[in-house]
Order: structure tokens, then sequence, then C-alpha cells
């Protein structure tokens, strides 16, 4: 493909992924006037600069790189309220207090350069090394539903690495994120004495995601958002990790802990509002334990739609002619949802469930929100087909609830998933209450899966014959 044509093709995608916004609310954080640590007016001007900071950074030891992501942690993590805050007054999505828990996940459970293991073979003919390298300066489309969390995250990888990163924050978050960006590089330069090593523009538009995908100096494109920008970047011949849509299900079948799922599942489907891209988003139950589920998820705090006027009118509130999630809703309370669909319900529930069919379109459609459809089946074996169904093959994620060591299995195998979850909530699969690093950006269309700094760097073989084999 021609690079006019290639331009054209990415610079459509972006506009489809990006012409629509979520009007933000009204912001809490004052534009800061004046120069900004790593904030530029041209995407190229920010690319040179980085480019420039990753050649002395690439001269480092690993230690210096160690010195720098620490005092990032360490001046983070005193902030992760007003974080937290400065991410919901400018967005309007989610919750102040689950977006403090995201952002210490972040800060916390981002590996940084212990991530970077070295691989060695040896024998009769010598030693060959494998080791990991920096690409250089790294592109990163971030998204506007965990803005700051995604870019610490990245961040901490990405330099852990040995790059610098070019930050392409989505306009509906441009602010907190900027104010992120500032500080980080101004930490990382009175730590090692670099300046720059994470950038951005003042502001981000589809022209600089353009700009960023085509830039010659971009080695690595990350990207994390809705499925036109991944194929963007797709398009742009450059290496890419793109993490792609999700439509989560969970099973539960009737050897399951009930109670246990129960919480589990309103924790999970409710966390952050549902903005989460692992959240679940339909429940699948064999039917002998159905109504014991909704009573336990009742228990939880969960309000549950008996009423087929009141499911009809919750679905055209929440979708487009039923055929796409209206986004004024995305991220948006149960209690909101419910006062703007007319909805009576005497507390302030933390999930609305309805039940419905494999076929509502809230089944079909990943919804961001915390209303999720309930479906019953006769057995395990058609609860498997109908979530293996909606998760599209995806390949992002899923949850089961079974003390089936065999069902657990099969789940497992078949759904081929990034991250599957077994007897838990969603949020675990991110290291949130659960072993295993934190990722913001889990990449299925190019299958790194949770990524974390080793997939921020290039493989290296390094070989030296006759030596160094002491068997």
């Amino acid at each position: 493909m021609e690079v006019a044509a290639l331009e054209k093709l990415v610079k459509q995608l972006l506009v489809e992924q990006l012409g629509a916004k979520i009007d933000p609310i009204k912001r809490a954080v004052p534009a800061v006037v004046g120069a900004r640590s790593g904030v530029f007016e041209t995407v190229d001007d920010a690319i040179a600069w980085a480019k420039k900071a990753q050649k002395e950074f690439a001269k480092l030891p690993l230690a210096d790189r160690k010195k720098a992501i620490d005092a990032m942690r360490e001046l983070l993590l005193p902030q992760v309220e007003i974080m937290a805050q400065r991410a919901y007054c400018e967005t309007g999505l989610g919750n102040v207090a689950d977006k403090i828990n995201k952002h210490k996940l972040a800060i916390e459970k981002t590996p940084g350069i212990e991530d970077l293991i070295t691989g060695v073979q040896t024998g009769d003919h010598g030693m060959t090394l494998y080791e990991l390298s920096p690409y250089g300066v790294v592109g990163a489309l971030t998204p506007s539903t965990n803005p700051t969390e995604t870019i610490i995250c990245n961040a901490i990888g990405m330099l852990a690495a040995g790059n610098a990163v070019f930050f392409g924050v989505h306009p509906s978050a441009k602010d907190c994120c900027l104010v992120l960006i500032e500080q980080l590089n101004q930490v990382i330069k009175e730590t090692i004495g670099i300046e720059n090593l994470i950038v951005t523009i003042n502001k981000p538009s589809i022209q600089a995601a353009e700009e960023l995908m085509m830039h010659p100096d971009v080695s690595l494109l990350v990207v994390t958002g809705g499925s036109a920008v991944v194929r963007a970047a797709m398009g742009s011949g450059k290496k890419v990790i793109a993490a792609g849509a999700g439509n989560p299900p969970v099973i539960v079948d009737e050897t399951a802990n009930i109670e246990k799922a129960a919480s589990d599942i309103v924790a999970g489907a409710s966390f952050d509002n549902n903005i989460l891209c692992i959240a679940e988003k339909s429940i699948i139950a064999v039917n002998s334990i159905a109504d014991f589920l909704i009573f336990q998820m009742e228990k939880n705090n969960a309000f549950f739609l008996r009423h087929d006027a009141d499911i009809k009118k919750l679905t055209e509130l929440v979708t487009i002619d039923q055929k796409s999630i209206n986004g004024k809703f995305i991220g948006k309370s149960a209690p909101e949802i419910l006062q703007a669909a007319q909805i009576e319900c005497d507390f302030l529930p933390h999930l609305i469930v309805f039940e419905t069919t494999k076929d509502h379109p809230l089944a079909k459609l990943e919804q961001l929100m915390p209303v999720i459809p309930f479906i019953r089946t006769s057995d395990f074996d058609e609860a498997f087909d109908v979530a293996f169904e909606l998760e599209k093959g995806y390949g992002h994620t899923a949850v089961l609830h079974s003390q089936n060591i065999s069902r657990l299995n099969q789940a497992a195998r078949d759904f081929q998933t990034a991250i599957f979850v077994k007897n838990g909530p969603s949020y675990v699969g991110l290291g949130f209450e659960g072993e295993g690093a934190a990722s913001f950006t889990i990449s299925t269309p190019t299958g790194e899966g949770t990524t974390t700094a080793r997939h921020f760097a290039k493989t290296r073989r390094c070989v030296l014959t006759d030596g160094f084999t002491i068997r």
C-alpha cells in the first residue's frame, strides 16, 4: 500500500474512533500556564526530544532505570486520591473510590527492570545469550476510561525496557494526563538528569494521532483503545502491540459457591462502573442455581429488574436503536442510569441486573456500564456454548465459578482468553486483590496478553563461540 493511501486509511479509522466524544463535566484542575516539561506544541518536536533523551538513557546502567522508576512510584503514591479525582472530574467516567485503587495498583504492582529476564543456552560450541533491548521511541495511545492509570503502568514498563515514550492521550482526558506527564518528567530529570523521556503535545487530536502512527522515528506502537484505533495502528506498517475489544462472560454452574460467586460478580461488574475491559459483561447461570444466585446478588447490593416494561425502558435508554451503546451512559453509576430511565429503586445499588436471552443487545455489546444481562441455561454445556458465543472469539477475558476441576480446565483451554479468572471477581485478572503483575494494556489482537516491560523490548541474540560452557 502506498504511503498516501495508508495515511488516508489511518486518518479515516481515527475519525471513527475519536470523532464522537463524551462531553466532559466541569474540570476541577486548572490549566497550567507556560512551558511544561515533556509537553510540546507539535508531534515532531516531542518525538525529536524523546529520541535525544532515549539515546542518553540507553547509555545508563540498569540501576539508573530502577532509580527513575522508584522515584516515579515515590512521587505518585501519595497522589492517588488527587489523580483519581482529576480523572473523574474531567471524563465523568467511573467513580473516585475505585480509581484510587486502580492508581495504587498501577504504581505498586507494575513490574520494572526485574521483568527483563535474560535467556541463555550453552553447549560444546559456546554460549548464546538472549537479551531484551529497547525499541527506541514508543508511540502509545491511551484511552479515556483508564487515562492516567494506563500512562503510569505503560511508562514504568516502557522506561524499564530502556525506551522513551510519546503518549497520544485521549482528548477527553487531556488535562489530567498532561499534569501527570509533566510531573513524571520533572522527577526523572531530578533523579537521573534526563528530561523528556516521556512526552506528549498540549493539544491532542486525530491529526496528531495520525502523525504519531506514521512518524519515522517511532519504532513501536502500543494502542490501548477502541477497535478503530487498533485497525489504524495495524495499518501503519510498524510493530504494534494492540489492546482490542472484549465482552467477558461469567459462567456460574451448579457446583459453585453461590454466595461467593454472587459477591464476586457484583464487585467485578460494578468496579469503576464497569469501564474496565476485563469486567463481567454478561452472566450465564445454570438454571438449578439461578434463583439462588439472583437472591445472593441482591444481598450484595444488586438491583434486579423484574418487569418487562422496566427492561424495555432501560434498553432504549442505554443503547442507540439497540445496535450500539449510548455513550452518554458509559461509566455512569447504577443510580444515575435508573434515574434517567425513570425506574424507581429505594436504595443505591452498585449493579443493575435483568434476565433475558443471549440475543439481547446488552449481551452482545460491550456496554461499559454497571448494567448486566442474566441468562439461564439448562446445564453447563449450554452455559459454556452461550458464553463462548458472547465472548465472540475476542480472546480477552472470561470468568467461571465452579468447583468442577474438569470444567475449569475445559473452559481455560477452550476460551483461549488472555485472562481467565476462576472463582473470583474479574479484576483479580489485573492483579487487584489477586496475584500477578498489573497491566492496563491487555493485548489480544497481537497476542501479548497482559503486557509488562518485557513486551516493550526486542529480543536480541548474542553468540560467543567455543567458550563459556563449563559442564
